[in-house]
């Protein structure tokens, strides 16, 4: 009976924990303009660290911008980020990406993030959908070594790009399978 109530207790402290993680992001609730300003640091930061970016966004129908991604695991985990998605120069709509995951995991990490939407059918299906998963058959074009990403291979191959990128903390990779995108008016 004591385990099972230690286990309880565990998995509670966990979901605190996870909670306490994704509401202390650094994004917090300052609205569009917040969120607008660290988008633009984002985009400037990538294009000049993965300077290939550019052409991939030049011929992208759309881009989500995820500034902050906080994800925690310890057993259970999440991870919570808000962000923006551009079309050509403009800011069409506010997101936020959450996901949750259980297995052998513990640390903490913070993340930025871009999905490019390759496709017009891909861009139209994600600002459809209620609430979109990224799934398995995303494109990851940036490593952990940094190499450089080529449109002219990428685009064919997938109709979203992922690029994941200003990794910091203990725990190890960072990936978006699960996470779900969902409208918010900032």
């Amino acid at each position: 009976m004591t385990l099972t109530l230690s286990r309880r207790n565990f998995a509670l402290g966990a979901c605190a924990t996870t909670t306490l993680a994704a509401c202390g992001n650094g994004i917090g609730s300052g609205g569009a303009a917040q969120i607008d300003g660290r988008v633009q640091s984002t985009l400037n930061f990538m294009y000049s660290n993965y300077p290939g970016t550019r052409d991939v966004a030049g011929r992208a129908a759309g881009m989500l911008v995820m500034p902050l991604v906080t994800e925690v695991g310890l057993g259970f985990g999440g991870s919570f980020g808000r962000g923006a998605l551009m079309v050509g120069q403009s800011t069409v709509d506010y997101y936020s990406a959450a996901a949750a995951s259980a297995g052998l995991q513990i640390g903490a990490q913070q993340f930025s993030h871009v999905l490019f939407f390759m496709t017009q059918e891909a861009l139209l299906e994600f600002r459809q959908s209620p609430g979109w998963a990224a799934g398995a058959n995303m494109f990851y074009a940036i490593n952990d070594q940094g190499e450089m990403l080529r449109a002219e291979t990428t685009t064919s191959l997938a109709p979203v790009i992922a690029v994941v990128f200003a990794q910091v903390g203990l725990r190890v990779g960072a990936t978006l399978e699960g996470t779900k995108y969902t409208r918010i008016i900032p």
